[in-house]
């Protein structure tokens, strides 16, 4: 496990500034995650209550209502409750206290010491309650919440079993109680304004010489008189105050009105996929009692333009090569921490994406952030897949999650477009209609672009590739190829062109290969990716994202949908690097990793092919076998790369003879990467390893620990498929099975951090291997304050 420090560490400490300024009464989150108790129904009945006899869990949020096994077969559907015991101090009577859930899958219904106060259907997005006029000021408050994740035919999608991913259940996102003084800063979910409530920065002059920012703030007053408000933003690069505004209301009692005001700022450091620049924008909203209620948020200033001709950011032309995600995980499901959701958006970086469809539903908050600081453009989408009911509570609910998401999410700036729209499913023309205007209204000016499936109605349209092959014409408007390199040569032919296509078993054809299906399969899945990216870039498209990033479970099937560029344990398969190839050599951050690369896309193992496929972005590549060289090359195109920015590399080397084989790579004649791979000897020993991908590991936060199998010389056996047993001890813990059969030469299993700045290890053994164990001590450093 790495113990350097990481860019993780700051974006936490952004996330869990204390809200509160000293010597006077403030706004202030309350720790509202641990102390839980669960109970899940599991006869299927439907009760509205908790059984009188329930035997409650203690819990800490996030959470799971199940913990599923690796390769979901029936995904737990049902009822459960989640209750939390409070006390609220004789202080909150003059407070607005709200209490935020940033999801509930799917239908919530929550209660206060037995008074249904709140429900809300759809289980992606924020919703809040407004505890105030429910409370029992000193003394205990119970809270108790409802969740019913069964099929529903008002939130879709379609039911579990016939649907693509699954959808899990809980309180798998955090929950937050915020206790804020009478003039405040209003919740923009519970604020019901359209293009307001909260903060809602825009930028309607935005170049590298001056921006404008624009600032609009909600201050609502709950008291019973008219109060008068000062507002304050800040604006921070870094640690340096940059600029700053501020303002005076007087907003009637129980009325919110209205502040906007503007920063000018020459020169602006702007944010863009290459280079993501963020801003903190610090408000503060005081009272004439001297009452605070102050937000942090970060911000990147940046002009997009999205045409026929393409998509641009800050006037410089992109092309935007990207991915699906799924969020889920092995055995959690839904229920990331938010370290996990950083690590996700940093392996997507590094294999060489910039822009990421978030499919089919919006994702974490998390996700979000870590996408702004990493600079990963984000397609947000409503929940949707192959379903529409045409009654109108069901109209209605898109419609409202539309707005939701649009927001929760308005002020980030990785977000271009909104797919306000039901994924492949034929919509009415008024419906898109409504959705389009809806995305107009709740983010006004020439900064926000609709997008969805039908080609009419949308500002983008989305088509996938297999769609594509189908029937393609002129799109006539903007163009993004939503999806590609997996339907299209499961069920379709699509590797017709492809030399030695029609001697392919279908099983041999297809992108969808598990980590352990072997070297040709493998690299076939990377051709298939290799060429369907290649084509894309034939076409009028300004982005593509490829189907998909992860392998995941879905309630369809009783196996794991395979297509991903890494397993569902995040390991990289052969088409993870060529994805990797495609980025510039000069692209480097202390981010994430980058910068030149080479990998040889083989085992070398008995079997091998006679040609050797290398992934690189460097001018020249030498091969060498065992010390021999076989040459060097550089990248040459034909049908499935000319058009593609680092073609692939291709070596003979003969006959198969056991050894290394080792790539070194060149620019401006100076070697800038290699890489090696040796046949392997039997399997003799573990190598055991705890995978944080350079993010520290914090409390209730989750990684994966592998036991690689290795020969006497240290070299992985990609054949291995041995049957390995893992232990955890000190401050982690195994989840789901403790048991894992190798893929790759790798066995996985998922450990939970018990604790901030945890030590401890994870031990494995297999027969015939002898055991290995990964030690975990926290740096003796000073903690961030």
């Amino acid at each position: 496990m790495s113990r350097r420090s990481s860019p993780f560490a700051r974006l936490l400490l952004a996330w869990t500034v204390a809200l509160f300024s000293a010597g006077q009464v403030a706004a202030r989150d309350v720790p509202f995650n641990g102390g839980w108790r669960f109970i899940r129904i599991d006869d299927r009945t439907v009760p509205a209550a908790p059984p009188a006899d329930a035997r409650w869990d203690m819990v800490t949020l996030p959470h799971t209502t199940r913990i599923e096994s690796r390769v979901v077969d029936n995904q737990w559907q049902g009822i459960a409750f989640y209750e939390k015991r409070f006390n609220a101090p004789g202080a909150w009577r003059a407070k607005t206290v709200l209490l935020r859930f940033e999801a509930a899958m799917n239908v919530a219904e929550v209660s206060l010491n037995g008074r249904l106060i709140a429900r809300h259907q759809g289980g992606y997005l924020p919703f809040t309650v407004d505890l105030s006029p429910h409370l029992a000021h000193g003394r205990t408050n119970r809270l108790l919440v409802r969740l019913d994740n069964r099929d529903n035919v008002v939130t879709g999608p379609r039911p579990l079993r016939e649907l693509d991913f699954n959808s899990y259940g809980g309180l798998y996102r955090g929950v937050r109680l915020m206790v804020k003084p009478a003039v405040h800063l209003t919740d923009e979910m519970l604020a019901g304004r359209i293009a307001g409530g909260g903060l809602f920065v825009t930028y309607p002059e935005a170049t590298r010489e001056r921006v404008v920012v624009s600032i609009a703030a909600d201050i609502g007053n709950a008291g019973r008189g008219t109060a008068r408000a000062q507002v304050m933003h800040e604006l921070y690069l870094g640690e340096r105050k940059v600029g700053e505004a501020h303002g005076a209301l007087t907003p009637a009692g129980s009325v919110t009105e209205r502040s906007q005001l503007r920063i000018v700022l020459d020169n602006p450091a702007l944010w863009s996929p290459r280079h993501p620049n963020l801003y903190r924008l610090v408000t503060t909203v005081s009272s004439g009692e001297g009452d605070i209620d102050r937000a942090e948020t970060r911000i990147g200033i940046r002009r997009i333009a999205i045409d026929k001709t393409g998509f641009s950011i800050n006037g410089e032309r992109m092309f935007l090569h990207g991915v699906n995600r799924h969020q889920e995980y092995p055995y959690i499901g839904y229920a990331l921490s938010p370290q996990a959701d950083y690590r996700d958006a940093k392996r997507i970086k590094e294999a060489g994406f910039d822009y990421v469809r978030l499919s089919h539903y919006p994702h974490s908050p998390a996700f979000m952030a870590a996408a702004d600081e990493l600079g990963l453009v984000l397609l947000d989408a409503i929940p949707g897949w192959q379903y529409f009911n045409p009654g109108p509570a069901f109209r209605a609910q898109a419609i409202d999650t539309c707005r939701d998401m649009i927001r929760r999410d308005r002020n980030h700036p990785s977000v271009i477009a909104w797919e306000c729209s039901l994924n492949e499913t034929r919509m009415p023309e008024d419906l898109v209609r409504q959705f389009d205007r809806v995305v107009h209204q709740e983010y006004p000016g020439d900064q926000a672009w609709s997008a969805g499936w039908q080609k009419n109605g949308f500002d983008i349209f989305l088509q996938a590739r297999q769609h594509r092959l189908q029937h393609y014409e002129e799109p006539g408007r903007p163009y993004v190829v939503s999806e590609y390199g997996d339907w299209e040569y499961y069920d379709q032919n699509a590797g017709i062109n492809q030399h030695g296509w029609s001697t392919l078993k279908a099983g041999d054809r297809s992108s969808r290969q598990t980590l352990g299906s072997g070297e040709a399969r493998l690299l076939q899945q990377a051709t298939n990716v290799q060429e369907a990216h290649n084509d894309n870039l034939r076409v009028p498209a300004f982005a593509d994202a490829y189907w998909v990033m992860f392998d995941y479970n879905r309630g369809d099937a009783d196996d794991l949908e395979t297509s991903g560029v890494m397993s569902i344990e995040r390991l990289p398969k052969f088409a993870y690097w060529f994805f990797r190839s495609q980025r510039d050599a000069e692209e480097r951050s202390p981010l994430f990793d980058g910068g030149p690369m080479v990998h040889i896309a083989s085992h070398w193992q008995k079997g091998s092919g006679p040609t050797v496929r290398v992934f690189t972005n460097a001018e020249q590549v030498e091969l060498f076998l065992n010390g021999r060289s076989l040459g060097k090359k550089t990248p040459a195109r034909d049908a499935l790369s000319d058009r593609l920015r680092h073609p692939p590399l291709r070596f003979a080397a003969g006959r198969f003879q056991p050894g290394m084989l080792l790539a070194v790579a060149y620019i401006g004649g100076r070697e800038v990467a290699r890489h090696s791979v040796a046949t392997a000897g039997p399997a003799a020993r573990l190598r055991v390893s705890i995978d944080d991908a350079g993010v520290p590991p914090g409390a209730d936060d989750y990684v994966f620990a592998r036991a690689e199998i290795i020969d006497a010389n240290g070299n992985r056996v990609f054949a291995a498929s041995n049957d390995i047993a893992f232990e955890a001890h000190g401050d982690f813990a195994i989840v789901g099975s403790a048991r894992s059969s190798a893929e790759e030469g790798y066995a996985t299993v998922l450990v939970k951090v018990l604790k901030v700045d945890p030590t401890g290890s994870v031990a494995a053994a297999g027969a015939g291997l002898g055991d290995g164990r990964a030690t975990f001590r926290t740096p003796s450093a000073p903690r961030a304050r």
